[in-house]
């Protein structure tokens, strides 16, 4: 029997409240059993049904949606889905996400359209998958003290890192361990919506040692530089005649799910370094990041996964561990020494 999953929305509009409602109504496995019009009104509320995950607005009266993130989470962790209505929130999507929230959708702005659809399968999905993430691990932690780089013979010229659901949380964990004279350049893909990953490298830039940024066509690559593909293009790497290496943004492939995609930077990387690339991938829904890591193990680089015990969502390392292609999967909190080690 399917375990129905308990759903309370929150929201000071009305519309919205009755079209979510409408949408996880349509969908087999989701009950809507409560809604709130702000934070305050939703901590109580939670509190007596005890629901297994929240959809919440972020501009609302009396408690916002950062305020309840932050107060629900200190109570009592429950996953909850933001409901942003455009880039404009993204200063308070990124607070929200580092206080704990699971994840982020568009919210719904019209009735039977065409978008609406598309709002609403997102919707669902990511409601089943965030139903059952682990709670520990969205919780805001500091990050562990920075680790000293002891030089010895590169065995990689690249590192490049997949990650979606719960890529915020993790990489503000990760990516401050590694010291300013980190010895190769990073590139990342996070699946986040168009409009938000410009904002999320500089909060990732204020956190780090190394130089973080939304990845720009042209940029050259050098060691302690970290380029986030921006979101709504693909990242890939092109060597000049000069012998640099520089970032190449783009559409094409234009039929994959993600854009920007794991597998399309991994191929790149793995075409452009060969067997000098460190694949990284960490946790997220699906198995994006699969095809590419057989790209890089097929060009004698390297895979590390992200081990269950600290994922979000462990969908993308189990496709990459199920499929032979991992060289070893480490928690969170081991990630980085093992990179390190391996530079």
């Amino acid at each position: 029997m399917t375990q129905i999953i308990r759903t309370v929305i929150v929201d000071d509009s009305a519309f919205v409240r009755k079209v979510v409602r409408e949408m996880l109504s349509r969908s087999a496995g989701i009950e809507v059993v409560g809604v709130a019009r702000d934070g305050e009104d939703a901590l109580e509320l939670i509190e007596n049904l005890r629901p297994d995950i929240v959809t919440c607005d972020l501009t609302m009266p009396r408690l916002d949606g950062v305020g309840f993130v932050r107060r629900q989470m200190a109570r009592r962790p429950v996953p909850i889905l933001l409901l942003t209505s455009s880039p404009a929130d993204g200063e308070q999507v990124v607070e929200a996400l580092t206080a704990g929230a699971v994840d982020f959708v568009r919210k719904p702005t019209a009735l039977a359209t065409d978008e609406l659809l598309d709002v609403q399968q997102e919707l669902v999905e990511k409601i089943k998958a965030a139903a059952g993430v682990a709670l520990g691990n969205l919780l805001d932690v500091p990050a562990a003290a920075q680790l000293p780089f002891a030089p010895h013979p590169l065995k990689a010229d690249v590192v490049v890192f997949g990650i979606s659901t719960g890529g915020p949380q993790g990489l503000r964990r990760l990516l401050p361990q590694f010291p300013a004279d980190f010895p190769v350049p990073i590139a990342i893909v996070l699946h986040m919506p168009v409009g938000y990953t410009r904002l999320f490298a500089e909060k990732l830039n204020e956190l780090c040692r190394l130089d973080v940024r939304e990845a720009a066509e042209g940029d050259c690559l050098r060691p302690g530089l970290v380029l986030l593909a921006p979101a709504g293009r693909h990242l890939l790497f092109q060597r000049t005649p000069g012998g640099a290496t520089v970032a190449r943004l783009s559409v094409q492939p234009i039929e994959k799910p993600h854009r920007p995609s794991v597998d399309v930077l991994f191929q790149s990387a793995a075409e452009t370094f060969r067997e000098r690339v460190l694949g990284v991938v960490m946790t997220g829904m699906g198995d994006d990041g699969k095809l590419g890591a057989a790209w890089i193990k097929a060009q004698g680089g390297a895979i590390l996964t992200e081990a269950e015990s600290s994922c979000v969502i462990y969908g993308m390392p189990r496709s990459v561990d199920e499929a032979g292609l991992s060289d070893g999967s480490f928690p969170l909190d081991q990630l980085a020494d093992v990179i390190m080690k391996r530079l």
